[in-house]
């Protein structure tokens, strides 16, 4: 056990209850992935997609940072607290890196009284969480407008707000309530890190659309994708953390965790979108230009919900063509992703202040792409 611990893979301590939640949805997910019949296999498909156009390229990226911070030794709270003048640049930056863990860091360094409040507002403005690996893996011509832009706004919002002063009084020194730990390296982490190399190979290969994705045989298309989906699932069901791991655990162990709690939103929204359009006949296109002027309005209230399943949803609309530029500008702003979790725990009223002051460059930004520039992106 002590030679566990020296290694920084002691096994977890509190290790919170099974959570049955999670079972359901996945005993619903695969109950409907076997359903003989059309219903089975647009289900499986859009699993598929699911891995092959988000869940591999998302590893990819956490798998590059989470092995450079460990075997760099990067330091991200004691570099924020010595930046001084580029604590915003920085803590925006780090919002909008793909994914929450950025933001997690930037909010709890204001809570142990590293970084101002403006560092907070920057980063919670410049993130769009885990709603980011879906459209840099679909619409990466959209990535790169929206990422830049969002980071520019983040580092004005804070700015700003630390020009005026805004709750910058020194805050009670206390750490963030750590994620918990995974402990030991698992076997299962490395078997999907394997499974997820050949996929993200395949995904490229339909990204840039390949003529050698044209080689792929269904059946190994097919075999790689439901052993990553099903993998990536039962990962998931058992796994002891919510959205993020803990620094100590192994960089293999917080790619397979971290994944596939976004791979299951994704899986989500997918089916959610499809399963409306397929069964129910309902045009959204046609039900959301009734009302457009409100769309933006709708993307930006959408962000106040925290967590990024809601962010998928909206960027999914617009990936579908059912919701404007402006409506996903407007939500990948406005939105703080999972970094508003522990916020609200920290301190509730700085978590409700700088989602209300995000809002406010949100709705200047999507109206005026709006009314502006329409058809931009679309």
């Amino acid at each position: 056990m002590q030679a566990l611990q020296s290694q920084g893979l002691s096994l977890p301590a509190n290790r919170p209850p099974f959570q049955w939640n999670r079972l359901i949805v996945a005993v619903a997910l695969i109950t409907l992935a076997m359903t003989p019949g059309m219903l089975g296999e647009l289900t499986r498909s859009l699993m598929m997609d699911a891995y092959y156009q988000v869940a591999v390229f998302v590893a990819a990226t956490l798998a590059l940072f989470y092995f450079s911070e460990r075997y760099f030794n990067i330091n991200v709270t004691q570099t924020l607290k010595n930046a001084r003048s580029a604590q915003v640049p920085l803590a925006a930056l780090l919002g909008a890196t793909p994914g929450c863990g950025g933001a997690v860091v930037v909010v709890a360094a204001y809570s142990s009284g590293h970084v101002g409040f403006g560092a907070v507002v920057a980063t919670l403005t410049a993130t769009m969480g885990d709603a980011a690996f879906l459209l840099i893996a679909t619409r990466p011509d959209a990535a790169v407008v929206l990422l830049p832009m969002s980071l520019t706004v983040g580092i004005l919002s804070g700015w700003l707000v630390d020009f005026l002063g805004l709750f910058n009084a020194p805050v009670a020194q206390g750490a963030c309530a750590q994620p918990n730990r995974v402990g030991r390296l698992r076997k299962r982490d490395l078997a999907y890190v394997a499974v997820a190399l050949p996929g993200l190979v395949i995904g490229i290969l339909q990204l840039t659309q390949s003529p050698l994705y044209d080689a792929i045989t269904p059946d190994l298309f097919n075999a790689i994708g439901l052993t990553g989906v099903l993998l990536g699932i039962a990962i998931w069901v058992t796994s002891p953390v919510g959205a993020m791991t803990h620094a100590e655990d192994h960089p293999a162990t917080r790619v397979a965790e971290e994944t596939n709690f976004i791979m299951t939103w994704v899986i989500g929204a997918y089916l959610a979108y499809d399963y409306l359009v397929e069964f129910s006949g309902l045009d959204l296109r046609i039900l959301f230009s009734s009302v457009a002027w409100a769309l933006p309005l709708m993307g930006v209230v959408v962000g106040f919900v925290p967590g990024c399943g809601p962010q998928v949803l909206v960027t999914t609309l617009y990936l579908n063509g059912v919701v404007p530029f402006s409506t996903l500008i407007g939500n990948a702003i406005s939105n703080d992703g999972d970094a508003l979790f522990p916020a609200i725990a920290l301190n509730p009223r700085i978590a409700i202040m700088a989602t209300l002051v995000s809002a406010v460059p949100a709705l200047i930004v999507a109206y005026g792409f709006y009314f502006l520039a329409p058809g931009f992106m679309n």
